[in-house]
């Protein structure tokens, strides 16, 4: 028979930093997980990826096991990081804070494409684009 699903959690944790201090302690603790147990597995699966916020899936099972799904950066990070912006516009697309290149946008579109509500890579550059144009990053050809 299946386990039976006790909590479904969704963070967002730098890669390979993962500690049992708060934000990751904090959620995961009431849940009654082993805290050092899944800091070592997370942090083994993402050190491949260092400096990447990664949004993670934490399917939390009655017998207080686990099983975890690691997602791709989120757009908005990676968007920062190819910009090499600290953060984006406050006044959205009214004020450019910085610049991509269709390549870079393409480049981040195929990164996210199998987390994305599309299924080409054309559609994920769309969404991207406009991810982009909202946080005052303009795209030039």
């Amino acid at each position: 028979m299946a386990k039976q699903v006790s909590k479904i959690v969704k963070l967002q944790i730098p890669a390979g930093k993962a500690t049992p201090a708060p934000p990751v302690g904090t959620v995961l603790g009431p849940a009654g997980i082993n805290l050092q147990e899944f800091c070592t597995k997370y942090n083994d699966a993402t050190k491949d990826k260092m400096g990447d916020i990664l949004p993670v899936e934490i399917t939390i099972y009655e017998d207080r096991t686990f099983t975890f799904v690691i997602k791709t950066p989120p757009a908005a990070f990676l968007i920062k990081k190819y910009a090499k912006l600290k953060s984006g516009s406050t006044k959205g697309s009214k004020e450019v804070v910085g610049t991509l290149t269709k390549d870079q946008i393409k480049e981040i579109a195929e990164t996210k494409l199998p987390d994305l509500n599309c299924y080409t890579v054309e559609d994920a550059i769309k969404i991207v684009e406009g991810t982009a144009r909202n946080m005052g990053v303009k795209v030039s050809e």
